[in-house]
C-alpha cells in the first residue's frame, strides 16, 4: 500500500497486477472449496492432500487404525489422525468445537446427537454391528458361566458408563436377562473396562465381541444368550465444519467399502 502512494505512474500497472493476482486468488479459493479448504488440495488427476482427523468408537480403535493404514497407502498425500474415546465424549467434544472431518460413533443414538445439531454434512451411513460378550481373565478364576453370575456375592464386575454404548448396551442385557449388576466401576470407553479385566482389577467386564477377539490370549469370553437383545449399530458421517471434505468423504467410503468391510469382518464386526 505504501509502495502505491508514493508511485503513483505506477498505479496503472498496479492495478492490472492486482487484477491478474484477484483473479488468481478467486480461481485458489474455488480450488480450496472443491478440494476441502486450507487442510487439502486436489490436483488436476483428483489427487488428495492433507489431513483427516476422525473421531471414533474406542471399540474401532483396531480396524480403524488397519483401515487409516490402508487409506493413507491408496491416497499418498493424505495423513490420517484419529481420536478415539467413547461415542459420548465424542459428541460432547464436536459439541464444544473441536476440529474433525468425520464421526463414527458405537451406536445410533450419539450419532443422533451430531445430526439433530447440525454438526453432520449429510446422512449418516450404517456400516457395521456389535453385541456383547463376557470377558474375563485367563483361566475364569472366578468361574463365571452366564449373565446371571455376574451378580453373585462377591463377584467384582465392571460396565460401561450408562452414556456409554456398551453401557446402554449392557443395560438392555440386563432387561432382557431379568439381572440386576451393580458394578465396582463404570468406565466411559469399552477399552477401559477391558483394560480392568486383563489387569485383574475385575473378574470379569461386559464388552464387544470384536473386543474380546482382539484382546487375545489377555481374555476369554463367555457367550451371552441376551445379547441379540442389545445389537450395537455403527454409523458413520462426515462432518459441515470439516476442513477437507474430499478426503473425508473419501475416508468414509474407504470404511463403507473397501478395505472397510473386509478389516471389520475379520476383527468379528458384523454387516448393519
Amino acid at each position: 500500500m505504501t509502495t502505491l502512494r508514493r508511485r503513483p505512474l505506477l498505479a496503472l500497472a498496479t492495478a492490472g497486477l492486482l487484477a491478474t493476482a484477484a483473479c488468481a486468488s478467486g480461481s485458489a479459493t474455488d480450488d480450496a472449496r472443491q478440494g476441502g479448504g486450507s487442510s487439502s488440495t486436489a490436483s488436476g488427476s483428483g489427487r488428495l492432500t492433507g489431513t483427516v482427523t476422525v473421531f471414533a468408537a474406542a471399540s474401532l480403535t483396531k480396524t480403524f487404525t488397519e483401515i487409516g493404514a490402508e487409506f493413507e497407502k491408496a491416497h499418498p498425500g493424505v495423513q490420517v489422525r484419529f481420536n478415539f474415546a467413547g461415542s459420548s465424549d465424542l459428541v460432547a467434544q464436536l459439541q464444544q468445537g473441536a476440529p474433525a472431518d468425520v464421526f463414527a460413533s458405537a451406536d445410533t443414538t450419539n450419532m443422533a446427537k451430531a445430526t439433530g445439531d447440525s454438526l453432520t454434512a449429510a446422512a449418516p451411513v450404517d456400516f457395521a454391528s456389535n453385541t456383547l460378550e463376557i470377558a474375563v481373565p485367563p483361566g475364569n478364576p472366578a468361574g463365571i458361566a452366564s449373565l446371571a453370575d455376574l451378580a453373585a456375592p462377591g463377584v467384582k464386575v465392571v460396565l460401561c458408563a450408562p452414556a456409554v454404548p456398551c453401557g446402554a448396551a449392557a443395560a438392555k442385557v440386563e432387561a432382557a436377562g431379568k439381572v440386576d449388576l451393580k458394578p465396582v466401576s463404570e468406565e466411559q470407553s469399552v477399552t477401559d473396562v477391558l483394560g480392568k479385566v486383563t489387569s485383574q482389577e475385575a473378574d470379569a467386564g461386559l464388552v464387544y465381541v470384536t473386543d474380546v477377539k482382539a484382546a487375545g490370549d489377555a481374555v476369554e469370553g463367555v457367550e451371552l444368550a441376551e445379547s441379540a437383545a442389545a445389537v450395537n449399530t455403527y454409523p458413520i458421517a462426515t462432518l459441515r465444519a470439516s476442513k477437507n471434505p474430499a478426503a473425508a468423504q473419501a475416508f468414509l467410503e474407504a470404511v463403507t467399502g473397501e478395505p472397510g468391510r473386509r478389516i471389520l469382518a475379520a476383527a468379528g464386526f458384523a454387516r448393519p
